[in-house]
C-alpha cells in the first residue's frame, strides 16, 4: 500500500497541465454514483431473496434521470478514447492499450467467482442468497461488453466523425429514432437489439465532439435532451424509470430506448455547463490525488461492488442481525451501516485485486489488426452471455438467450478468456517487414 501511495503522489504530481482533469473527475464520479446507486436499491429480504427499492417505492424511480450517469461515463469514454487513437492509429496497439486494465481485472473476477461457483455447486450450497448471489453478480459486466464495443468501434467512427461531425451522430441517433418505430409501430421482432449499438455509440460519438470543441452550446443540449426525455414518457411507450425494472414489459435499459439516449444528452450537455468549475474543483491538488488514486482502482471496485454488497447481506443473515422491510424508517435507519460496510469489503476486495488493473510498462508493437477483432468480437460476446447467464447452474448447463442465440456460461467464459488472450496476443505480435525496437 505505501509504495502504490507514493506511486499515486509521483502520478498526480507529475501530470501535465494541459490534461482535461475535469474529464477524469467525470469519470470516478459516475462510477461511483452507480456503485453507489446499486448498493442502495438492493432490498434483501431475510429469506435471501433480493428486490428492488424502486419497486417497491415507485415514486423514487424519478430520481434514476439524476443517478442513471452511465452515458456520461460513456461519454468520457469516448472524448478518451479519440486522444488515445489519434496517439496510436495501429488498431491492435491501440484495442490491448485500452483494454488492458478493462480485460484483465475482468477476467481474474471472472476465474475467481468461477471456481468459487463450482465448489459452491459440487457442496451443494447454491440455495438461499448464494444462488441469488451466483446470478446477480455478473449483471455488471454488461457494461464491460459495451465498452469493449465502443472501442472496437472507435477507429471507424472516428472517422466518420472527422468527416461529418455532428451528422455522424445525427445518423447514431437516427438509426435509434428507427429501431424504435419498427419495434413498437410494427412489432419487428429482435429489432429493438440493434439500439444496444446505436444509443450507446450515439452517446460515445458525444465525446468525439467535446475532444475537438464541437459541444458549444451544452445548455440547448440538456434542456432538449431533458424535454425530449419527458415528452417521450409522457406520450410514449416508455417507463419513467432510467434503469431496468422487475416484470417491466419494456424497460428503458435493456434494450435502450430513444428515451434513453434523450435523457444521455441531457446529461451530457448538464455535465459540460458545469465543466468551469469542476475544472477548477479538479484542479485542486488534493482533489487531484483522490481523482487519481480512485482511477487507478475504478475498474476493480465496480466489478466486485456487488461482491461486497451480497457479502454483508450473507453476514447479516448469518448473525441473525435482523433486516427490516424495505423503504420502512428502519430499513433507512440501517442503509448507512449497510453502505459503510459495503464500502469497507469493497476497500479490502480491492487491496487483494487492484494489481491486476494495473497497465503494461512497455508499448506494444503495432500488431495483428484481425487477430485483434476477431478477439474483441469474442471476448465482447463472453461478456455479455456471462452478465445474463450469471454463474448459477455451471453444471447443470444453464442458458440464456443473448438476443436470439442461446448461450451457457461455460461458452460464455470460454469465449470470454480466449477473445482476451486473442487481444493480448494481437497487441504483442509483429506485422510483416516490422522492426523491433
Amino acid at each position: 500500500m505505501g509504495n502504490s501511495a507514493v506511486g499515486t503522489r509521483e502520478l498526480a504530481a507529475a501530470t501535465p497541465a494541459t490534461r482535461d482533469r475535469y474529464v477524469d473527475l467525470l469519470r470516478v464520479a459516475s462510477l461511483g454514483v452507480v456503485v453507489l446507486g446499486h448498493w442502495l436499491m438492493a432490498a434483501v429480504s431475510t429469506d435471501g431473496s433480493v428486490g428492488n427499492l424502486l419497486a417497491v417505492v415507485p415514486e423514487l424511480q424519478v430520481v434514476t434521470w439524476v443517478l442513471q450517469v452511465m452515458p456520461v461515463f460513456f461519454f468520457v469514454g469516448g472524448f478518451s478514447h479519440a486522444l488515445a487513437y489519434r496517439s496510436r492509429p495501429a488498431y491492435a496497439a491501440f484495442l490491448r492499450a485500452r483494454l488492458q486494465r478493462l480485460l484483465r481485472p475482468t477476467m481474474v473476477f471472472v476465474g475467481v467467482w468461477g471456481s468459487a461457483a463450482l465448489v459452491i455447486q459440487l457442496f451443494g450450497a447454491d440455495g438461499g442468497l448464494t444462488g441469488v448471489a451466483l446470478r446477480l453478480v455478473t449483471q455488471p459486466l454488461w457494461f464491460i461488453g459495451i465498452y469493449l464495443a465502443m472501442v472496437a468501434f472507435t477507429p471507424p467512427l472516428l472517422k466518420l466523425h472527422e468527416r461529418w461531425g455532428w451528422g455522424a451522430f445525427a445518423a447514431l441517433a437516427g438509426g435509434a429514432v428507427a429501431v424504435d418505430v419498427l419495434r413498437f409501430a410494427f412489432d419487428v421482432p429482435f429489432v429493438e437489439f440493434l439500439n444496444f449499438a446505436f444509443v450507446w455509440l450515439a452517446v460515445h460519438q458525444l465525446g468525439f465532439l467535446r475532444a475537438d470543441g464541437m459541444i458549444r452550446l451544452p445548455g440547448v443540449l440538456a434542456v432538449g435532451g431533458l424535454l425530449g426525455a419527458g415528452l417521450l414518457v409522457a406520450l410514449g411507450p416508455y417507463p419513467l424509470s432510467m434503469v431496468g425494472m422487475p416484470g417491466e414489459k419494456v424497460s428503458n435499459m435493456a434494450p435502450p430506448t430513444l428515451a434513453l439516449l434523450a435523457h444521455g444528452l441531457w446529461l451530457v450537455g448538464a455535465v459540460e455547463l458545469l465543466k468551469g468549475p469542476g475544472a477548477r474543483f479538479a484542479a485542486r491538488a488534493g482533489v487531484w490525488h483522490k481523482v487519481v488514486a480512485a482511477n487507478g482502482i475504478a475498474m476493480t471496485a465496480f466489478l466486485w461492488h456487488l461482491t461486497a454488497m451480497l457479502g454483508v447481506y450473507g453476514t447479516f443473515l448469518a448473525l441473525d442481525v435482523a433486516l427490516p422491510a424495505p423503504a420502512t424508517g428502519a430499513w433507512w435507519a440501517q442503509v448507512p451501516l449497510r453502505i459503510a460496510a459495503a464500502a469497507a469489503l469493497t476497500g479490502l476486495l480491492v487491496a487483494a485485486f487492484r494489481r491486476f488493473e494495473r497497465p503494461a510498462a512497455h508499448r506494444p508493437p503495432a500488431g495483428s489488426a484481425p487477430l485483434a477483432a476477431l478477439g474483441v468480437t469474442l471476448a465482447l460476446f463472453g461478456v455479455l452471455g456471462l452478465s445474463m447467464t450469471g454463474f448459477g447452474g455451471l453444471l447443470e448447463g444453464h442458458a440464456a438467450t443473448l438476443v436470439a442465440v442461446r448461450v451457457t456460461a461455460p461458452a460464455a467464459i470460454a469465449m470470454a478468456l480466449v477473445g482476451w488472450l486473442l487481444v493480448e496476443r494481437a497487441g504483442r505480435a509483429r506485422i510483416p517487414g516490422q522492426r523491433s525496437r
